[in-house]
């Protein structure tokens, strides 16, 4: 039986957007495993597998339910072992705790608040109140206040990624010739604003781009089964 992704979607079930659930989806399409994604919505979310997560990613494999993205890269790695490795060791485990971390302080700050309305719109009506009220108090301000001036912050973003721009115009992949769950921890990040909004977080030209058109196109294209956002 295909292992269950339960993944995060608003009105289009075809469209999931969240980072951690698309990291997840990278590991597990990277180990070779048939999975089924779950279409999952904020206001049920709590109520999945039982109640074993109040957030997403959560698989099941079997009898196994495990929840947060890199607990489940873990799994995958202990229980798959024949497959492709996520990690190439420990230290790979450890690197990739910093990638995510990284990505958080990096990333996260900047995409989560650009896009918080380019979010609300697209969830439906329950889903928008409860968004609209969780963020609002998360952020102090109103989403559109949290997204305002994101275009002239943009030139900053960009400038913040020069550790990956400067380590990708010398190999691929993060994880060297190779994709390694380093990568998937970013591109899910990127994704996350690709599937959601309208706006552009990449130059063309740069390496990080190319890197991200890269990922996108990893086994059979599943970054791409679902279109940029329009």
């Amino acid at each position: 039986m295909p292992i269950m992704l339960y993944e995060l979607v608003g009105q289009d079930e075809a469209r999931p957007f969240s980072p951690h659930c698309w990291k997840v989806a990278f590991a597990l399409a990277h180990k070779g495993l048939e999975f089924t994604s779950v279409p999952t919505r904020f206001g049920v979310v709590a109520t999945i597998e039982d109640g074993a997560s109040k957030i997403v990613p959560v698989i099941r494999d079997g009898d196994r339910v495990v929840a947060d993205s890199f607990q489940i890269a873990l799994y995958l790695e202990e229980a798959y072992p024949e497959g492709p490795t996520l990690f190439a060791g420990e230290g790979g485990k450890a690197l990739s705790r910093f990638i995510e971390k990284w990505s958080i302080a990096a990333l996260h700050t900047f995409i989560g608040p650009a896009i918080l309305v380019d979010i609300h719109d697209r969830l439906d009506s329950p889903d928008q109140a409860y968004f609209r009220e969780s963020r609002e108090a998360r952020f102090g301000c109103r989403l559109e206040e949290a997204a305002h001036g994101r275009e002239a912050r943009l030139d900053a973003f960009r400038a913040s990624l020069a550790p990956l721009r400067v380590t990708l115009e010398k190999q691929p992949f993060l994880g060297g010739e190779g994709p390694l769950f380093a990568d998937y921890v970013v591109a899910g990040a990127l994704q996350w604003a690709r599937v959601i909004s309208p706006f552009r977080l990449l130059d063309d030209a740069d390496p990080v781009a190319a890197w991200f058109e890269r990922c996108l196109d990893l086994h059979g294209g599943l970054g791409r089964r679902v279109q940029a956002a329009a």
